[in-house]
């Protein structure tokens, strides 16, 4: 593209976004050095690259939320000057976080409205007309969630449909969309290709990140892959294949996956037994379930978003009681919603969501390892910590893990996804469980950092340990899983072997549809 005048102009115009010699730093660390972007109207453009890569930062600058300290952005042919997301909003563009920018006591269609202009003059019938606009846009692009329901009381999958229906509320022609299918069914992520398909139609232009190498070959027209900061590659998505942009992505051959080793589990470790659960809304979450892991053997808990994964976890974690039902893990009954009693029989547990109930952002590597070692005697005496001991300690779990830090004193909010989820492992391995409760443990995580938690898994089946895997990722569900159990309105619908687990069937029970073709009552 020519930098001055009237052919610059010209090119640009080809162009929905421009971004030119785009350099953002913070501090002494350059996040993007030079990089150029461009997405045209009419077409789905997918943005890859490890955590770390500054494809996020990228689109944060594009959405106001970050500005670039030197460089030029160009929309629709004309230069623009992002200053906050309101400047972006303004020029129609909108961008569908990771981490959702919520009000959590705010409801779904409070959210939703909030900051409009005609917010501030309400009539007697204005939130009502404004629910049944919402209800309409989420019914048209298949993006279902109760819309006067409080943020904190919905499942992280329901929060992500009401940030996408906010967007598409708000008439966005550039959209933005950062993991978008991490928590549908491979039917409703199908329907969401079909809806960014008829965006595309209508002449919009959807910018997606993910990490899923499968859906961007399935549903993009071009790929940009970026790596350390810098942009290496724009192509065709027809003239390029998965292997290839891994490659583009690691700057390597990615390493071949390896099946999974046979081996005969051993003994019942945890059963559980008509449990009843009930969620933060009052509603039942899990409904006399039952099931059990054995020893040696890796589960997956397939199922759709808010059918009572979360609950389960927390139950099983201690962080919530159950109304009924029994939990028996090795020779004993679990404690009742006790914290201290699922660590000391030797259950870890890897949440969902890692920065907001696994690590403390503010703090740094060594207080967010000890959090559950902190009183034994090698961590502490006479209830003071062991400060040297506890460094050299932490600065072998970091070398161990492989987590990059620039220090140990590093608030842990400033590392990536990746080494965030590392350390959480690190920190959760190091208790030497029995089992492991993981929880989306890939979500929003990269190739290289993907396959290095799968390595943890399956080597701690190898060791005899068990692990409980609770994803709506279905290719890592059948990848690592001895059997696939699939949970829907708080029932385990299958128990499925690894040979026969395969996306359709599972896909089949995930939308509570028996073998037979009926659709099993609510």
């Amino acid at each position: 593209m020519a930098r001055n005048g009237w052919e610059g102009w010209q090119v640009s115009e080809i162009y929905s976004v421009v971004m030119d010699r785009i350099v953002k730093r913070f501090g002494t660390v350059t996040a993007n050095d030079r990089v150029d972007f461009r997405a045209k109207p009419g077409e789905i453009h997918a943005l890859l690259g490890e955590n770390g890569a500054g494809k996020s930062t990228m689109m944060c600058m594009l959405s106001g939320v970050y500005r670039p300290t030197s460089g030029e952005i160009y929309i629709h042919g004309r230069p623009a000057h992002i200053r906050s997301p309101k400047d972006a909003m303004k020029l129609g563009i909108g961008m569908v976080f990771q981490n959702f920018r919520l009000v959590q006591n705010l409801t779904a269609a409070e959210n939703i409205v909030l900051g409009e202009k005609s917010s501030f003059w309400r009539g007697p019938g204005w939130m009502k007309k404004k629910q049944e606009e919402i209800a309409a846009i989420a019914e048209r692009y298949g993006l279902p969630f109760p819309i006067n329901r409080p943020i904190w009381q919905l499942s992280v999958g329901e929060q992500q449909r009401v940030e996408i229906v906010k967007t598409l509320y708000r008439g966005a022609d550039l959209i933005i969309l950062d993991e978008p299918t991490s928590v549908l069914t491979p039917g409703e992520a199908e329907q969401l290709f079909e809806t960014l398909r008829h965006m595309k139609e209508q002449g919009k232009t959807v910018i997606i990140t993910t990490h899923k190498l499968k859906e961007v070959m399935a549903v993009s027209d071009r790929i940009s892959v970026m790596r350390k900061g810098k942009m290496m590659h724009t192509l065709e998505t027809s003239s390029t294949n998965e292997r290839e942009l891994a490659r583009l992505m690691v700057g390597k051959e990615p390493a071949q996956v390896k099946p999974l080793e046979s081996r005969s589990p051993g003994k019942p470790l945890l059963v559980v037994e008509r449990l009843d659960v009930y969620a933060d809304h009052g509603r039942k979450a899990l409904d006399g379930l039952c099931f059990q892991v054995r020893e040696g053997e890796i589960v997956g808990i397939a199922g759709v978003a808010g059918n009572g994964q979360k609950e389960l976890a927390e139950a099983l974690a201690g962080l919530r009681a159950w109304r009924s039902g029994t939990i028996r893990f090795g020779s004993e009954e679990l404690k009742n919603g006790s914290v201290r009693g699922a660590i000391e029989a030797g259950i870890s547990h890897v949440p969902e969501n890692r920065m907001k109930s696994g690590l403390a952002g503010s703090l740094g590597i060594v207080d967010n390892l000890l959090f559950k070692s902190y009183r034994t005697q090698e961590r502490a005496r006479f209830g003071f910590l062991r400060t040297g001991a506890n460094k050299s300690w932490s600065e072998r779990l970091v070398e161990q893990f492989d987590v990059k830090t620039p220090g140990l004193d590093t608030p842990v909010r400033q590392l990536s996804g990746g080494n965030q989820q590392k350390l959480l492992f690190a920190r959760e391995i190091e208790q030497d469980p029995r089992l492991m409760i993981a929880v989306h443990p890939t979500q929003g995580l990269d190739v290289g950092a993907t396959d290095g938690v799968q390595r943890l898994l399956t080597a701690m089946r190898s060791e005899g340990k068990s692990i409980l895997l609770i994803s709506e990722d279905l290719d890592e569900i059948m990848q690592l899983s001895d059997r696939v159990l699939v949970i829907y309105n708080g029932q385990i619908t299958a128990d499925l072997a690894r040979g026969e687990a395969n996306r359709e069937r599972i896909g089949m029970y995930m939308a509570g549809i028996r073998d037979g073709g009926e659709e099993r009552a609510v």
